[in-house]
């Protein structure tokens, strides 16, 4: 298959001299090389066109047998050398020392268009770094990667991206919930695709072991091709880059909050140092507004990831990175000057953000209060978050009656137990809605600009996970027009779309406590 491959990470980087695929401790090194495991029998289940443009596939390249035994990993292109990279990490607050790519292979890098992209198979089989597990995936997993990645892109938050879908042809055993009830699924590939897939982790894991040489390779290599920017000056670039990697890490966490995702597993080895999103495990969004929520449940005593965590998670993780680059620098000051910036830089730009969903344009701090108030009400009673900003649009001070028994009638479709809103709960939306009324009259938006501004901040659709597991449902039986469907509905998150109103909808009361739409594992 023909591609302009440029593998900068495995030549200008140190390489594992060990090319054994066996389980152990790789030092000295950045990556070990590997060999994807043959499948059975692949095939290609579903691809994202643009991503495959983006990495200069052509439209008959997708179509031919060569793309699915590339991207299945039957076939490694001729030039390259598939890895797996060395990184450790911090895992729920503790640090777990080499953990590694350990069902992720890089099968090469590709320039397009002035552009460098690292495409990445997960699922293809194990590495050095698998420790106990096979590294295979399964298909119920890799929907949900394949979907979430697409869907957060086209919802404007900073994420790598996913080209492709198959099925391996093969079983693999899974226990789903870890409660002991293994069972046999079928295999599946996911083709991650980004600038470089390098982690907080991969800093943290040469640090921790005093490789400060190779740290400052590995520093060296991304700042040259990824912060150019960095090195401007007499200065050392390492204060510059760890701030730079501040302030996209913060705009990715914005994202998720504004959208009401819940990433479900923010250890530092899923942190990437480009701040995209990545590692899409046991995520979710918000159904009911709740910032107390996690979807995964290795996480449901300690809530450690849970919504309303996520910005101090990411602080949390900022700082082991600066603690990792460090030695690097031997100063604490450009480091905090950086941490401080940040969390300055989130006040502002978090009640911008959040007041933009309420159609205030023009935010000032007292507007602080107005949102608190919001945020409490939202709880009263369960209270769908993405359709009730929606609709919130379409609700103007001059057209509510806020006397009129009905008047919350224009969000009704938002709330899960719409009986429960009576006495003294319906009267604190009678009261933050005149509240709303009253910020909203002293200012000189126009309704019709509120609400085309509110309409490109809160989505329409989003991938609820009830839709996921109607996919993977779907997919396993054979029928792969859900997942084609979903897909194109989550292109245009923000459009009104109405042949697709379906999907615009409370989560199901079937979905409630299922498997796969309530809380998820790290199982994959």
């Amino acid at each position: 298959m023909r591609l302009d491959f440029d593998d900068r990470f495995r030549k200008e980087l140190p390489a594992d001299p060990n090319e054994e695929n066996s389980r152990r401790q790789v030092s000295g090194a950045l990556f070990s090389y590997v060999t994807p495991r043959v499948p059975t029998a692949p095939k290609v289940l579903h691809v994202a066109r643009e991503v495959a443009e983006l990495v200069g596939l052509t439209e008959q390249q997708v179509a031919s047998d060569s793309f699915r035994d590339l991207f299945s990993g039957k076939q490694v292109a001729a030039g390259t050398r598939p890895y797996a990279m060395a990184y450790g990490g911090h895992q729920f607050g503790s640090w777990a020392g080499q953990l590694g790519d350990g069902r992720a292979i890089n099968l090469f890098e590709v320039r397009h268009r002035d552009q460098q992209w690292t495409l990445q198979l997960k699922g293809a089989g194990a590495t050095p770094y698998s420790r106990m597990g096979d590294g295979l995936a399964v298909l119920r997993s890799s929907v949900r990667e394949h979907l979430c990645s697409e869907a957060m892109f086209h919802l404007g938050v900073p994420t790598s991206r996913s080209l492709c879908l198959l099925t391996t042809g093969d079983e693999v055993m899974r226990d789903v919930m870890y409660d002991g009830h293994a069972a046999m699924e079928p295999g599946a590939v996911v083709c991650r695709v980004a600038p470089s897939f390098i982690r907080f982790g991969n800093f943290e894991l040469l640090s921790s072991r005093g490789e400060i040489e190779l740290l400052k390779k590995l520093a060296d290599y991304t700042i040259r091709h990824f912060y150019p920017d960095c090195r401007d000056g007499e200065t050392e670039p390492y204060g510059k880059f760890f701030q730079a990697v501040c302030q996209r890490s913060l705009q990715m966490v914005l994202g998720w909050q504004r959208v009401g995702f819940v990433h479900g597993v923010m250890n530092t080895d899923n942190m990437s140092i480009h701040g995209e999103t990545i590692d899409y495990g046991p995520y979710g969004w918000l159904e009911g507004y709740d910032p107390d929520w996690t979807p995964n449940t290795t996480d449901r005593a300690q809530r450690r990831y849970r919504y309303g965590n996520q910005v101090e998670i990411v602080f949390w993780n900022l700082i082991k990175l600066a603690n990792a680059l460090y030695p690097l620098v031997e100063e604490a000051e450009p480091f905090e000057a950086a941490l401080e910036e940040f969390q300055n830089d989130f006040r502002t730009q978090d009640l911008a953000m959040r007041a933009r969903k309420l159609g205030i344009l023009d935010p000032e701090p007292s507007d602080e209060a107005l949102l608190t108030v919001l945020e409490t009400t939202l709880q009263e009673t369960e209270t769908d978050m993405t359709l009730f900003y929606r609709l919130l649009a379409n609700v103007s001070p001059d057209r509510m009656d806020l006397q009129a028994d009905d008047f919350l009638a224009p969000v009704y479709e938002a709330f899960y137990q719409p009986d429960e809103l009576v006495g003294e709960v319906l009267q604190r939306w009678r009261d933050w809605f005149e509240m709303y009324f009253y910020r909203l009259n002293q200012s000189t938006t126009s309704d019709q600009q509120r609400r085309q501004e509110m309409n490109q901040v809160n989505p329409k659709y989003v991938l609820r996970n009830y839709m996921a597991q109607l996919a993977i449902d779907a997919a396993e039986g054979g029928d792969l027009s859900v997942i084609e469907e979903i897909a194109e509905v989550l292109r245009q998150p923000y459009s009104e779309n109405p042949q697709y109103e379906k999907w615009f909808a409370k989560r199901p009361e079937w979905a409630r406590h299922k498997v796969g739409c309530s809380m998820l594992s790290c199982s994959s």
